[in-house]
């Protein structure tokens, strides 16, 4: 099943086409498509009969983030060996953790403006947590995931760097640097949700490639280690790590300019596509 964020309201998408849940529901289900993962349980057995032969044609552009409000995002650094050894860390380590607010949150496809010349791109997998979660056991944890989507966890490397220790957080959280969509795709939907290609590019040039099975953390784990230490609540997101070839570790470094196009694609869910402007040129 994908459920997607359509002009603000929840809408299971088939094909072309989406059904929107609170019509098709006669308002059992909110619009909102925050309020679902308080009913995770109950939407997906009503869910499991929904009829959508019957849904509209859409637009990419109507769709914003599939979690628009989540209480908590998670976001993991260097949990892939390949950008470990890029970014000087032992692949050993464990994953670094902090958090994009959720303010940050955009659509797959958005205008970005530059806030300066140091701008990142990080693809990522997404999950979404379907439940109160706290101490889950490793063989529990997919049953606590709602769905996957996609992310770019964009940063802002000059402020990232600046201080005396790392300002990961709001370096990371302009404004739409944290695109994420098209949709929320759930697990029972792939062959295996743990192994999923993963790439992004910029202007036409591929820039990260791999495969999510590349992890050094996957997702179980990651569910593990966050809930030992922080309660999870449904509808919270965690970004899970991006692949090597980040512009900050390149030499030369690069990073986006004013009028560049960067795509994201992860199999089985979709693509995002971010155009970015000069700051203070936004439309």
């Amino acid at each position: 099943m994908r459920l997607a964020n359509l002009n603000g309201r929840l809408a299971v998408v088939a094909g072309d086409a989406a059904v929107d849940v609170a019509e098709a529901s006669e308002g059992r289900f909110a619009a909102d498509p925050q309020a679902v993962f308080a009913e995770w349980d109950l939407f997906r057995e009503w869910a499991a009969s929904l009829d959508t032969s019957r849904g509209d044609s859409f637009s990419m552009e109507d769709l914003g983030p599939p979690v628009p409000r989540p209480r908590q995002v998670f976001a993991i650094g260097i949990n892939y060996a390949a950008h470990a050894s890029e970014a000087g860390y032992p692949p050993e380590s464990a994953p670094v953790t902090f958090t994009k607010f959720p303010g940050c949150l955009a659509g797959p496809v958005c205008e970005v403006e530059l806030p300066s010349g140091t701008v990142d791109w990080e693809v990522e997998m997404v999950v979404a947590v379907s439940r109160e979660t706290a101490g889950v056991r490793r063989e529990d944890a997919w049953d606590h995931i709602a769905g996957i989507t996609l992310g770019q966890d964009l940063s802002e490397r000059t402020s990232q760097l600046a201080g005396a220790k790392p300002q990961f957080s709001l370096a990371k959280s302009f404004a739409n640097f944290g695109p994420t969509g098209p949709w929320l795709v759930t697990p029972d939907a792939f062959d295996d949700p743990s192994d999923l290609a993963i790439s992004c590019s910029l202007s036409g040039e591929t820039m990260q490639e791999a495969r999510t099975s590349e992890m050094i953390y996957d997702v179980p784990e990651l569910l593990v280690r966050l809930s030992r230490v922080c309660r999870l609540f449904p509808g919270d997101l965690v970004f899970t790590g991006t692949p090597s070839g980040v512009g900050n570790a390149r030499s030369p470094k690069r990073f986006i300019r004013p009028g560049e196009v960067l795509v994201s694609d992860l199999e089985g869910v979709g693509r995002l596509t971010q155009r970015f402007v000069a700051k203070g040129s936004g439309t």
